[in-house]
């Protein structure tokens, strides 16, 4: 066995070392090298799920990650940078922890990061030069972990050092309050205490420590209504006050200090209000003097520690209402270090159900709290916000929504007057926000890459290339979005789209006016050809949605954003429109809004045909023949259907199957289709020759299938690939193997015997186990320009990734080129891989050399591209 050790370099300039075991057993030195050139991933829907530091980093959870996206870089453009793997159940909050030394810049540093899952467990991540590790496995809740808080306590000098202990407090879903502590930096966490509530739940939790002293005080948000003060003592903590006034569960708590050294309490709800709290200390009187005043005793509390003592009295200091729905989100502007100083803005923001953001400014002549600025979306059925966030400097504002998006606004730099601040939307990350089930490549020049997903959407993802800049990859379109969840799609041709979902029927798209020259502009494309090649009055501009429809309507020109007084309505549904398309010119990525309304494409075509839902599809690579198939338990339905892409009528159907078809795949000349299925083999059928009859039958026929005897394979096929020259196609199974199948060296195609065997085909190599179920296998469209080996990628179930070697003329033909890291691959079932169709010229490295791009999804949600420099594999 041979170790070789190689380095990764991301494309974010992160370094991951890998130790990589061969399974040649020989001296075999792996050169090659991928990178991560676009990731696309959407939050958590959860409150407390996003926390964007004072470094510029947001942390947020993914599925079962910790992303980290960079807002700003050198080009302007965002990006995520990198995610953190390690938790096994959904990551449901985030935050990150205020490091206590304060760097040049005179912000405080962020070092460390804390996040909470599903599985009731708690990680405390730390950045070593520049990437982040484990540090802390925190582990003792029974329920799931829904907000997070840490906080570094000061010395009894009250000063902040390294030798500071570091305190965190987490909720959970089995109705306890951990706090969790370590003596100083280097040092390890362990439980202090268990607060148990009995049967209520705490929603949300808040730290801070008291003003004037080294006391931690404990704020809780409950379902209870109130918001329960808990104060340390003797290392432990103690309730000290409940306040009431909230008339709904408390969603939100968050802490600050002002100017003064008075801490402010914010709380939200879902009775629509904003309570601020003061937290003052009392030095009028001691409290144990009793002169007969009348005072709100409830409202006052007392600390103490190392013979010391404090008194506290806690006011109302407003209650903000503005907002229409539950607020779920608060963040207080984050503080400001000059000279060693401290300063807070007294700005609060806020985030609702009502699709709304709103920064509340306290006024200084009349000390009330105002709605200073109010943002939010119009149109679509996205329901509401679940957090929000003010960048580190407070001229940025991001929320994230039920549906996972972000929305992020930033303040013109330009108007220095706080009075007129205008605000506007600018670009963000953005991805399914459930398991994405396939993707496909524009078939022509891999100029964008598309992909379906759970979360009923169809997303277009493309690079954005400008000049002097570094490309970057976004999501520019979504052009379906759709009433069930989708499984599967084909491009047909370069703006056609062939789709299916949880429902009977395939839908046939195509691409408007307005988004072909959105694309040409944002992708430095020309698509001028593109539109000669359609009739100018059939090219919509733009498609709509009605409210009680599923159908994308086409919008013509003159028709686009018309109300419907203005026109006749040719259907009750289209008096209350869900989607109104607005077209726009855009040279860069829209905001999600943009996608939301604008962005669809009009639906021509369904097709039935199919007893069940659809489950794969295919197309011809001329775009004359669609194939497709549904989930079947019988015979009969498990036919593949064969359709013609002018007319759009069945050609007829091919039965070679018991269960569900799993994947469809034609090979590059179209000659052949390929099919395999859950009932465990695979089936090939064949084009008739081309002086057949049009209409005499079914133009394909079965020649090759395996069966109980012949199939290697034990378990379901969920995969096929044809090689780039159509000599072999590989298949891959849930029994961990990967087979390469071929032509025998003698005898003419067609020679299937009458039971529908082998035929002339065979299987061309030994099976590779791969310690795993494969869901996921892909030929790469060139040979290794090392050895001239096929390079195949391969997918498995739990998410790990390889790119593997396969020679013909060698006795144990396998080899594994690379391993995908654990931050590079995806942390649940990869479900399809695809490398970009050609290696284009134009596509160089920074030596020259041209690149390979894979791209792969996963039931993580994730959409990532991956590249790699041709000359390595």
């Amino acid at each position: 066995m041979v170790f070789s050790l190689f380095v990764i370099t991301c494309y974010c300039g992160m370094n991951i070392q890998c130790n990589f075991v061969s399974i040649l057993g020989k001296f075999l030195k792996m050169a090659a090298s991928m990178s991560t050139c676009h990731i696309s991933c959407a939050c958590n829907r959860v409150p407390h799920c996003v926390h964007w530091g004072t470094n510029g980093l947001v942390a947020f959870g993914t599925f079962n990650a910790v992303a980290l996206y960079e807002t700003e870089s050198s080009d302007s453009a965002g990006k995520i940078c990198c995610l953190l793997s390690g938790h096994r159940g959904k990551v449901n909050c985030v935050r990150w922890i205020e490091c206590p030394f304060v760097e040049e810049t005179g912000q405080l540093e962020l070092r460390e990061l804390v996040s909470g899952s599903q599985d009731g467990v708690i990680i405390v991540w730390r950045r070593t030069g520049t990437q982040y590790q484990q540090h802390a496995r925190l582990t003792g809740h029974t329920g799931a972990v829904t907000a997070v808080e840490a906080v570094h306590l000061p010395d009894s000098d009250g000063q902040l050092s390294p030798s500071s202990s570091t305190l965190v407090a987490s909720v959970s879903g089995d109705s306890t309050v951990k706090l969790w502590q370590r003596a100083d930096i280097g040092g390890e966490f362990s439980c202090q205490q268990s607060i148990a509530l009995g049967s209520g739940f705490a929603l949300d939790v808040a730290l801070h420590v008291l003003p004037g002293t080294s006391v931690p005080l404990l704020v809780l948000g409950g379902d209870d209504m109130k918001l329960h003060f808990y104060q340390e003592a003797g290392g432990h903590f103690t309730k000290c006050l409940s306040l009431g006034g909230h008339e709904d569960w408390i969603r939100g708590v968050e802490i600050t200090a002002d100017d003064n050294g008075d801490l402010l309490v914010a709380s939200c709800a879902q009775d629509c209000f904003i309570r601020l709290w003061r937290v003052v200390a009392d030095h009028s009187r001691d409290a144990k003097q009793d002169d007969g005043e009348l005072r709100l005793k409830g409202n006052k509390f007392q600390a103490a520690w190392e013979g010391d003592e404090a008194h506290f009295s806690v006011v109302l200091e407003s209650v903000l209402a503005g907002h229409e729905q539950w607020v779920y989100g608060l963040h207080w502007h984050p503080a400001t270090y000059k000279d060693g100083r401290r300063h807070q803005e007294p700005r609060l923001l806020s985030a609702s159900m009502d699709k709304t953001m709103i920064v509340w400014k306290l006024d200084s002549d009349s000390g009330v709290w105002l709605d200073h600025v109010r943002v939010g979306e119009v149109g679509g059925n996205t329901l509401g916000l679940f957090g929000c966030q003010f960048g580190p400097d407070g001229n940025a504002i991001l929320a994230h929504g039920y549906q996972g998006a972000f929305h992020l606004w930033k303040k013109a730099i330009s108007n220095p007057d706080s009075m007129t601040d205008q605000w506007f939307p600018v670009p963000v990350v953005s991805g399914h926000y459930a398991g994405v089930q396939d993707i496909v490549w524009e078939p022509e020049n891999g100029e964008f890459l598309m992909s379906v997903g759970l979360d009923q959407t169809t997303r277009l993802h493309a690079p954005w290339q400008r000049e002097g800049f570094e490309t970057t990859w976004h999501e520019i379109a979504r052009p379906q979005v759709h009433g069930y969840d989708m499984q599967c799609l084909t491009l047909v041709n370069q703006f056609q789209l062939a789709s299916g979902a949880d429902e009977k029927v395939v839908r046939v798209f195509e691409a408007p006016r307005n988004f072909i020259e959105n694309f040409g502009r944002i992708s430095d494309v020309d698509v001028s050809q593109a539109l000669k090649d359609r009739k100018e009055s059939d090219i919509p501009e733009g498609a709509s949605v009605p409210a009680l429809g599923l159908s994308n309507k086409a919008v013509f020109q003159g028709e686009a954003g018309m109300p419907t007084s203005d026109r006749e309505i040719s259907h009750p549904s289209e008096m209350y429109p869900e989607i109104y398309f607005n077209p726009l010119e855009l040279a860069a990525p829209p905001t999600e809004e943009h996608l939301l309304q604008n962005t669809l494409w009009p639906e021509t075509q369904k097709l039935y045909g199919h007893s069940y839902e659809i489950f794969s599809i295919a197309s011809h690579p001329n775009g004359s023949l669609v194939a497709s198939a549904c989930k079947a338990s019988k015979p009969e339905y498990a036919t593949v259907i064969l359709w013609d892409t002018t007319s759009w009528r069945q050609l007829g159907q091919l039965a070679a199957h018991s269960l569900t078809v799993t994947q469809l795949a034609f090979s590059h000349s179209g000659r052949h289709l390929l099919a395999v299925s859950r009932d465990r083999t695979w089936s090939l059928f064949q084009e008739r020759k081309s002086n057949q009859q049009p209409g005499t039958g079914c133009p394909y026929t079965l020649v090759a299938c395996t069966d109980k005897k012949t199939s290697i394979h034990t378990r379901i096929i969920w995969s096929c690939s044809w090689s780039h020259d159509d000599r072999y196609f590989a298949t891959a199974s849930r029994d961990k193997k990967v087979i390469v199948w071929g032509q025998r060296s003698s005898g003419q195609d067609g020679e299937a015997a009458a039971s529908g065997g082998l035929g002339n085909y065979q299987a061309c190599s030994a099976p590779v186990d791969l310690k795993d179920s494969v869901t996921a296998v892909d030929f790469a469209p060139t040979l290794s320009s090392v050895d001239g080996s096929y390079i195949i990628a391969v997918g498995l179930d739990s998410g790990a990734m390889s790119v593997l070697k396969w020679n013909s003329e060698k006795s144990n033909g396998w080899q594994t080129c690379f391993r995908f890291p654990t931050q590079l691959c995806h942390t649940a079932t990869v479900k399809r891989l695809r490398w970009r169709p050609k290696v284009r010229g134009e596509d160089k490295g920074q030596d020259g050399r041209s690149q390979l791009a894979l791209a792969s999804c996963g039931a993580d949600g994730s959409v990532r591209i991956h590249s790699n420099t041709h000359n390595s594999l």
